[in-house]
């Protein structure tokens, strides 16, 4: 699809109506530089899948809007609860147009190299990537504060430092996620399809082929592809570093279901990631592994919720 309205795009309705959409759709550089072969039926198949991201994301617009209007005019918020529903949902309207920013740059003819590929930016991408996840957390939080406060936690000096270990396995699992929206932006899943090694090599020598270097970090794909496998496996030692540590401290029984559910979804992760690696990106595997990072920061969550009211 390359076109977008705020309220929704009619799709087409009759084949006239869809060689219209299949002409516009020859005037960007996808179709010249990648896809001049497609047929309409593939074309279409990629113009509805499109069209039902957009229509999913508004159907959740209208599922959170609806009814934060009926209940904010009732008065049933609170003045806390108001604030977050109002930020919450600034956030989400910003989530669409974000998206929409995304697309767009893979519209661009900004693909002037013998070797680009049309997509879209993979700066676009993570930062749409993060905002969903910031607001996917934001909701989730929110929702375990209201429906399932934490049980009390009795302070303790160790309980303290446990609580910063799985304030840092959040934040790993967070920055892991986003460093695998460049991986996908740059399809840097398939430059080296073999672990441990990065080909023969624990360390490729294209690592740091770029100039300036710094943009090697988020722009060569070996890098890119190199960096998510440290977070990874630093993200599953320090995971299984707190669940190590948990045995060891008189926790409240859900504090121990937390770190236990967060300690199988890292091994699960870790292993999707590896076999997503090996199998050269499949599309199913690659959406379990994005989703598995949804449920890994979902039980980090939940285990930060469990703590937050110990004592700093």
């Amino acid at each position: 699809m390359v076109t977008w309205k705020l309220f929704g795009e009619q799709p087409p309705l009759s084949r006239s109506d869809w060689e219209v959409e299949f002409q516009r759709y020859k005037e960007y550089p996808e179709f010249k530089l990648k896809n001049s072969s497609i047929t309409m039926d593939e074309f279409q198949r990629i113009w509805w899948m499109e069209y039902g991201h957009r229509t999913w994301g508004r159907l959740i617009g209208a599922a959170f809007y609806i009814p934060a209007t009926v209940f904010w005019f009732k008065g049933w918020f609170t003045r806390a609860m108001k604030i977050r529903v109002g930020a919450m949902g600034a956030l989400l309207a910003f989530q669409g147009l974000l998206g929409w920013y995304m697309v767009k740059s893979g519209l661009e003819n900004r693909f002037d190299g013998p070797s680009d590929v049309p997509r879209v930016s993979q700066y676009r991408l993570a930062t749409h990537l993060g905002a969903a996840f910031v607001l996917y957390s934001l909701l989730f939080w929110n929702t375990l504060a209201t429906l399932l406060p934490p049980e009390p936690v009795k302070f303790t000096l160790q309980l303290v430092r446990f609580r910063g270990m799985a304030m840092g396995c959040k934040t790993l699992v967070f920055l892991t996620a986003i460093s695998g929206a460049f991986v996908a932006g740059l399809d840097a899943g398939l430059v080296y399809n073999s672990f441990p090694k990065m080909g023969d090599d624990w360390i490729p020598e294209d690592i740091m082929t770029l100039k300036p270097l710094i943009s090697n970090f988020t722009e060569n794909s070996t890098t890119v592809q190199f960096n998510h496998r440290i977070l990874g496996m630093t993200t599953l030692s320090a995971v299984l570093g707190v669940w190590v540590l948990s045995r060891r401290l008189p926790l409240p029984r859900r504090v121990h279901h937390a770190v236990n559910l967060m300690a199988v979804a890292v091994i699960l992760q870790v292993c999707l990631g590896i076999t997503t690696l090996l199998q050269h990106v499949p599309t199913s595997l690659a959406a379990c592994h994005q989703s598995g990072s949804l449920f890994l920061l979902s039980a980090a969550l939940w285990l930060s919720h469990e703590l937050k009211r110990m004592p700093k």
